[in-house]
């Protein structure tokens, strides 16, 4: 028996598109940082672009367990002013546009993520 499916998102890993900070490409997350807040991302922001805190040899975040909390999914709400079933929705666009900027719309890691996106909806059902 099928039930309803609402897309879960799910951070893949390898991946780090999110922690491509350039400014200019995420005007949106700055849009919606305290003055504090951006003080903050912006002191992440490294030369080229990505953060301080990514280890690119890993493609993973050095400070994962003590990253700020404009770095956590779970806080889109706050951000954003979302409705209850919004922050899911909205991680997964993000994810997209951040993984089709910085490898590509047809790059293994968003096949990564469209899979996992798949993966997710079978044990939903």
């Amino acid at each position: 028996m099928m039930t309803d499916y609402k897309e879960q998102w799910n951070c893949i890993s390898n991946c780090g598109a999110c922690c491509r900070l350039a400014p200019l490409e995420r005007l949106e997350a700055l849009e919606a940082l305290s003055p504090a807040e951006e003080v903050e991302y912006l002191k992440m922001v490294g030369q080229d672009g990505w953060c301080i805190h990514y280890d690119s040899g890993s493609r993973s975040c050095r400070i994962y367990k003590d990253r700020p909390e404009f770095c956590r999914v779970c806080n889109l709400k706050r951000f954003f002013d979302l409705a209850n079933e919004e922050p899911q929705s909205i991680a997964i666009s993000f994810c997209r546009q951040h993984i089709r900027a910085v490898y590509g719309g047809k790059s293994k890691e968003m096949k990564k993520f469209q899979k996992e996106l798949r993966i997710k909806k079978k044990k939903h059902e």
